[in-house]
């Protein structure tokens, strides 16, 4: 199979920060009046794929997304819808699980289509793995969810290579996409690869190979997390990011862009072709990617390492 990427967008939108609080209280007027301005601001920028997941504010990002939708039917052609599910949040005094019964996805995917307001899916993925679960009832479920054009493809998030593995063997369509949390703060998926054959390598905790697992099985990587929640545009912590800030910073400028495009373009400049994943509800944030969103990456192999080393702190093995 060959690497994934082409006719895709090369950045999604979070849906996380809408549909207001992290609890069951409804929403209002207020919150679907954000999600029409945050949706527009991701497509004048380019982006058509917008990332959803069944617990965000209790369902409520799915909610006020359906509600701009319902409001706004045209766009349902224009975007991808993609969400994921296996996560349930704590009710009570039970703390949260995960939860990839065959029963439990095909239930979640019936109430993320009602939330949202469509007929089908673009994409399902599932959110965590659930130690529990059974691949063949997984997979019987998935492939329902298919065969009654609920779901059109299907992918993982915060999986290693096996995992993906052990599931894939029995689906009769491709894993098509995984999420993990990527960035120029969070680099454990890259540095997995250059400590090798180094005492360092204990220490990391990412399971080595996925990145190539994923490369060569056709799994398009996407990034959450990837503008590593602004310590490199605005909220530095240590010397590391400060210095890093001020080279995004100076990066962009001789670029013409932002330094929120230079983050993005960091991870894109990989070869993996990663997609990274922008969870900003403020409308002007989001038009500073959109560069990333319709530009190819511009970053030399030597500013591409600049920026590692830089944030990394430490020389390379």
């Amino acid at each position: 199979m060959t690497e994934a990427g082409a006719g895709e967008d090369r950045l999604l939108y979070g849906c996380m920060g809408l549909g207001g609080s992290w609890d069951t209280k409804p929403y209002g007027a207020q919150e679907i009046v954000q999600a029409e301005a945050v949706i527009e601001a991701a497509l004048d920028s380019g982006i058509t794929t917008f990332d959803h997941a069944d617990i965000y504010r209790h369902g409520k990002a799915e909610a006020v997304f359906g509600e701009v939708l319902a409001r706004a039917p045209h766009l349902r052609e224009r975007i991808v819808v993609q969400t994921k599910c296996g996560i349930r949040l704590a009710e009570g005094d039970r703390p949260g699980i995960y939860d990839l019964r065959g029963e439990t996805i095909i239930r979640r995917a019936q109430e993320s289509l009602n939330r949202l307001r469509t007929d089908f899916l673009d994409v399902l993925l599932l959110h965590r793995p659930d130690p529990l679960a059974d691949p063949d009832d997984i997979a019987e479920a998935l492939m329902s969810l298919h065969r009654q054009g609920m779901v059109r493809r299907f992918g993982v998030s915060n999986m290693g290579a096996a995992q993906i593995a052990h599931l894939q063997a029995r689906l009769d369509v491709p894993l098509t996409a995984n999420q993990l949390e990527m960035s120029l703060h969070q680099r454990d998926w890259l540095e997995a690869g250059v400590l090798v054959n180094t005492p360092a390598a204990a220490t990391n905790g990412f399971p080595f190979g996925t990145i190539e697992f994923c490369r060569a099985n056709g799994l398009r990587l996407q990034a959450w997390g990837a503008l590593a929640q602004g310590r490199f545009t605005g909220r530095q912590a240590t010397a590391d990011e400060q210095a890093t800030a001020q080279l995004v910073t100076s990066l962009a400028a001789a670029k013409g862009t932002t330094p929120e495009t230079i983050l993005l373009w960091w991870l894109q400049r990989h070869p993996a072709r990663i997609a990274p994943v922008v969870g900003s509800t403020r409308p002007e944030r989001i038009r500073a990617c959109s560069d990333a969103a319709q530009r190819e990456p511009d970053l030399s192999h030597e500013e591409w390492y600049d920026l590692w080393l830089t944030a990394r702190g430490a020389p390379l093995p």
